[in-house]
């Protein structure tokens, strides 16, 4: 691919007209993601605190789990469908529908198409590139959790990780803004309380579908080389299957590596005897494996575990396709064409990354601790990526295995003011402690896929 211009920030653009049209394509969004219900057992905490924001009370920031890219439509139901209704409800005089302006990552548009970057502008979305210090995006969410007409939503995990019962550790942006926050509130002598609303986020099966996963693995074990398995639908028999395709594809990308990259990952030590410790103590070598490749590519030193080291490489891929013009001027010709080499090898090295943010969340001992068919068809889905990434597919086109509800669950808010005497003394000590407690209350709010759908909820469904 030819080099193209740096990439500009893209500052919200929130209009009114879009945000009135888009709840009546609720249903249809809902529907194409294979989301039937959106269940949650007690809007309350969310109902309160929109109000307080309504009415002049606080500044909102909804901190929301984000194990899925279906996470925006199920939001949307939540604040545009269900939290209205309850409202009407309960008779609370709300001068406007509610909404929340977001970050975004500025990647979106690039693999989703100039049309979604379009609609997440209008919907007052800002962009923001994870891999570096985004200070025109910094400035843009600060304004708008400051000063902005909606509350403000961010999800802390910074990216999908494709498990809907596993909280990736949070990043500590999301307390920052807070804190950044709550400090210009005292600056300015605003009576406005701070407040950081943890939301979770969560999917189960209206069905089990458990032939539609034995049909997936299928799949992936003929792509795989392995024998396809029989016709015995039991957890046990499939849990058999999926480790044994977890296992080969490991096996063969470690091959790979060794003899393509000269990568030799170190075997397990002889004292980890658990398979599933054995299994995550190759992938966590052959990761770095995969990430030594691109970052010696790069010329850019490891720092940090595999999340951070990806998007650090993820921004040095975009800083070489969308290279920044040096003096004044249009490049020569020759420039131009230098500039295109570059990118044709970035481009062809940044499936390593992709490769490791599909994998690294492989997990044998997920599905052992409850074999649900939500957590096979989690563990399923990123073998499918993994796979569809090696043989240059579109990850985006997953399989849909069956109809599915969305969970979501509201804590109460954390006053952020509560906080901000500490936060004076030592900033970074005061942003540790918040982002370890939101962690913990997003963790918290997970049900057991098993006690998901028994739940009797406030629900809304698509249609």
């Amino acid at each position: 691919m030819p080099a193209a211009p740096a990439l500009p920030f893209l500052p919200p653009q929130l209009d009114r007209r879009v945000l009135a049209l888009a709840p009546s394509l609720l249903p249809l969004w809902l529907g194409n993601s294979g989301i039937r219900q959106v269940v949650v057992p007690d809007p309350e905490p969310l109902l309160r605190a929109i109000e307080r924001f309504q009415t002049g009370q606080s500044r909102l920031l909804i901190a929301f789990r984000h194990p899925s890219i279906d996470d925006p439509a199920c939001l949307a139901q939540l604040l545009w469908r269900i939290v209205p209704r309850e409202a009407r409800r309960r008779g609370l005089p709300w001068r406007r529908r509610p909404h929340a302006q977001f970050l975004y990552d500025r990647g979106i548009p690039l693999w989703a198409g100039a049309p979604t970057g379009w609609l997440l502008r209008r919907l007052g979305g800002c962009s923001i590139q994870r891999g570096r210090l985004d200070l025109p995006a910094l400035r843009c969410a600060r304004e708008l959790l400051l000063n902005g007409r909606h509350p403000f939503a961010v999800a802390p995990e910074g990216g999908t990780n494709g498990h809907s019962e596993v909280v990736s550790t949070l990043e500590p942006g999301v307390a920052q803004l807070a804190f950044w926050t709550a400090d210009d509130l005292a600056k300015s002598g605003r009576s406005e309380r701070m407040e950081l609303l943890p939301i979770g986020m969560q999917y189960s099966f209206t069905t089990p579908p458990w032939g539609a996963i034995a049909a997936l693995l299928a799949r992936l074990e003929a792509e795989a080389g392995l024998p396809v398995g029989g016709r015995d639908l039991a957890p046990q028999a499939l849990y058999g299957r999926l480790v044994a395709l977890a296992e080969r594809t490991l096996t063969l990308i470690e091959h790979f590596y060794l003899e393509s990259y000269q990568q030799r990952t170190p075997p397990p030590p002889d004292d980890l005897v658990d398979p599933n410790a054995r299994l995550a103590w190759r992938l966590s070598k052959l990761l770095e494996a995969a990430l030594e490749v691109v970052e010696t590519s790069f010329h850019i030193t490891p720092h940090g575990d595999l999340t951070s080291r990806c998007r650090r490489l993820e921004q040095a891929g975009w800083d070489r396709l969308f290279p920044a013009l040096s003096g004044e001027g249009e490049r020569s010709p020759l420039e131009s064409g230098l500039a295109d080499r570059l990118a044709e090898e970035t481009q062809a090295r940044l499936w390593h990354i992709r490769v490791v943010e599909a994998f690294t969340a492989v997990s044998g001992s997920y599905v052992r601790q409850a074999p649900s068919a939500e957590r096979f068809a989690d563990t399923l889905l990123l073998l499918h990526d993994t796979h569809c990434h090696i043989l240059g597919g579109t990850p985006a086109k997953r399989p849909r295995l069956g109809e599915r509800r969305a969970l979501i669950r509201i804590d109460q808010p954390i006053v952020v003011q509560e906080r901000l005497e500490g936060y004076r003394r030592d900033r970074r000590a005061a942003v540790a402690e918040l982002t370890a407690d939101l962690q913990g209350r997003l963790e918290a709010l997970i049900v057991p896929s098993a006690s998901a759908c028994a739940l009797q909820p406030a629900a809304s469904r698509p249609t």
